[in-house]
């Protein structure tokens, strides 16, 4: 099973990341993090050092601004895309409450045991959550809704969760970097 994974990852998966990269740089980085930070099954461990990798190429062309991959608007850019899917999970949240995500929430994976553990995890360590939940898979995405149900300060919640983001995606990133610069 696990031959056949690697053959998934390796083919499609790498191919559509590659193409999204290739069309629209950066945007695509932080497009596919936003997605993955809505719970959508598209691991942050995967596209961001895809990413990394063309920073550490050193060949590869940044398709918006022309010159080659920079590691720091590479991270800038997952960061965002992190921060912006957050918002969108915290929406949700706030909306349409528990309620609707016990409902809709099977679609992107999310049960009721996992959103009692993001309630746990929110209730026990406040703000900090936004901060260090980023770092926490699984958790980094339902720390979002958890904390649009409890209505967690919009202001906070939103400079916590980039905080948080940054060194994820800065360690994601390098480790592609390294990938690329030594393969």
């Amino acid at each position: 099973m696990l031959p056949a994974v690697f053959d998934f990852l390796n083919g499609p998966v790498r191919d559509l990341v590659t193409q999204i990269y290739e069309a629209v740089g950066y945007l695509g980085v932080a497009l596919w993090v936003a997605i993955e930070s809505v719970v959508i099954p598209i691991p942050s461990e995967l596209v961001l050092p895809f990413a990394g990798f063309l920073v550490g190429e050193g060949t590869a062309i940044e398709p918006l601004t022309g010159s080659p991959w920079s590691y720091w608007l590479t991270v800038l850019a997952g960061t965002l895309g992190a921060t912006v899917g957050a918002l969108v999970a915290y929406a949700i949240g706030a909306w349409g409450g528990r309620p609707i995500l016990e409902r809709w929430g099977r679609y992107l994976g999310i049960t009721g045991a996992d959103l009692d553990k993001a309630d746990d995890f929110l209730a026990r360590h406040g703000e900090a959550a936004s901060f260090f939940g980023r770092m926490i898979p699984v958790i980094r995405s339902l720390v979002s809704f958890a904390a649009g149900v409890a209505h967690m300060p919009l202001l906070r919640f939103t400079l916590f969760t980039f905080l948080g983001s940054l060194p994820w995606t800065a360690l994601l990133v390098f480790a592609g970097v390294q990938l690329g610069a030594n393969w």
